[in-house]
């Protein structure tokens, strides 16, 4: 079962990573100014995440979606990376980058299984 682990940033923020049942990190958070802030980012996570439809944004001539949704796309270094956003439009979660694509839709399947149920443990 996955877990939502909160804590302090470097800028006096609050941020939160999402983290499968392995302890893999499989999605990160902006920066939020307030715990509770950051408190609504994880409820969006866990909303949205249920909800988003998935936009390839790696292949010709892709469908654009509307929000909420998970955005397929590759770096700078051609990597491959996902990013959620909110019914506003807003990133709510970032992923890692993946050399395969395989690997970065697995990390959104992950984060569509864990975050609905995932617990908030605060580190600070």
């Amino acid at each position: 079962m996955g877990k939502f682990v909160l804590k302090k940033s470097k800028n006096d923020g609050f941020v939160f990573n999402l983290k499968a049942g392995n302890n893999e990190i499989i999605a990160v958070s902006e920066v939020y100014t307030t715990e509770g802030a950051a408190l609504n980012g994880i409820e969006s996570v866990r909303k949205n995440a249920a909800e988003g439809k998935l936009e390839d944004q790696t292949v010709e001539n892709f469908e654009k979606l509307p929000n909420p949704k998970f955005e397929v796309y590759k770096d700078k270094a051609g990597e491959f990376r996902f990013r959620l956003k909110a019914r506003n439009g807003e990133i709510i979660a970032t992923g890692e980058s993946y050399k395969a694509k395989a690997s970065c839709l697995n990390g959104i399947d992950s984060i569509r299984r864990n975050a609905p149920d995932a617990e908030v443990v605060k580190e600070y």
